[in-house]
């Protein structure tokens, strides 16, 4: 039985990508050698269109990795000399802060409440290098804004800001120069197979980088761009998702287009989801609801999962202390119309409206 995914990652991957995968296969890609002149063709133009795209400034670069968690690990070794600081309101920001203490034991953070906006006005320690943001936090659908990152940044003028934007970025329109370092798994907004992530860094973080000289490891970030320069990668890449990002970019219609549209279809949800008796929001303040991942509440959380999956629909577990309680709908680029249309009528037919 094949499911319609709203789960918030891995998620509905774009319509296309089968087709792309044939034609990879029947042209060779998936063999390519890293070092081959035509890999280095595809690597450059795949990040020729994520500026383009995803409007990144020029002076920006872009990287790869193979997931969230290992820019995770790059951010901690390669950019932190010997402390960063963390605000989290989830599960996502406190593991990113927890897994770069192992490497960093002197880093610190400030967990705020998930009704509340990012509390910029913080008073941070004189020794943090790096202020670390979850900008949609996939656990219990919050956002932080655009604007609140610049004022961040603004209120830290010698600080790095480094932003997790896993759920949001290809989605979400994100305003890169307001942050120094910017990541994201591609299973989720890019609608790609998971194994890859994109990190994106400003001159500053580049500089930073230099700076640190940290070259012990085979993903050390001065190693990686050292080779990204060369539209190349210092170990074997996921050519395949390397291909699937460049195709998928030529035809998108770029993140005005999407993020109007995720937009629109956030506001269908939240119109549609209030007709409801016993469906609500999990975050009651609006405006620090993510645009890209929905968490609900409802009495029987176990009841509505099941009868979803009886429909040939399958919604995101609610993530940590919320699993029980809440699920999670993925409001993401891939998820086609009248699959959306077909989540509404389940809701129609098996639940009570006011």
């Amino acid at each position: 039985m094949k499911l319609i995914s709203f789960y918030p990652g891995p998620s509905r991957v774009y319509s296309n990508i089968p087709e792309y995968l044939y034609e990879a296969y029947m042209e060779g890609v998936l063999s390519f050698n890293h070092r081959s002149p035509e890999f280095s063709e595809i690597l450059e133009e795949a990040i020729s269109l994520l500026h383009e795209k995803l409007i990144i400034p020029a002076d920006y670069k872009i990287v790869l990795f193979s997931s969230a968690t290992e820019c995770w690990e790059v951010i901690a070794q390669s950019l932190t000399k010997k402390k960063s600081f963390h605000f989290y309101n989830g599960d996502f920001g406190e593991k990113w802060m927890r897994y770069s203490k192992k490497l960093k034991p002197q880093i610190e953070g400030l967990s705020f409440d998930r009704e509340k906006e990012l509390p910029v006005d913080h008073k941070v320690d004189k020794d943090s290098e790096l202020l670390c943001v979850t900008y949609s936090e996939t656990s219990n659908g919050t956002q932080v804004s655009n604007d609140l990152i610049l004022k961040l940044k603004n209120n830290n003028p010698d600080k790095l800001i480094a932003v997790d934007a896993t759920s949001a970025m290809a989605g979400s329109k994100l305003i890169f120069e307001n942050a120094d370092i910017w990541y994201a798994s591609v299973q989720k907004c890019f609608g790609l197979p998971a194994g890859m992530a994109v990190m994106v860094l400003s001159p500053k973080a580049v500089k930073r980088s230099e700076e640190i000289g940290e070259n012990a490891h085979y993903n050390s970030l001065n190693f990686v761009i050292e080779n990204i320069d060369k539209y190349q990668t210092p170990f074997t890449p996921n050519v395949m998702d390397i291909y699937l990002l460049k195709r998928t970019l030529e035809h998108s219609k770029g993140i005005d287009y999407i993020f109007e549209k995720l937009q629109k279809r956030r506001k269908e949800y939240q119109a549609f989801l209030d007709e409801f008796n016993d469906f609500e929001y999990l975050i009651n303040n609006k405006s620090v609801r993510s645009d890209t991942v929905l968490a609900i509440k409802h009495p029987n959380v176990e009841k509505v999962k099941k009868l979803a999956r009886e429909s040939s629909i399958l919604l995101g577990a609610g993530y940590g202390d919320l699993k029980s309680s809440t699920f999670r709908i993925a409001n993401f680029p891939a998820i086609k119309k009248r699959e959306v249309e077909k989540l509404r009528t389940f809701f129609k037919t098996h639940f009570k409206r006011k």
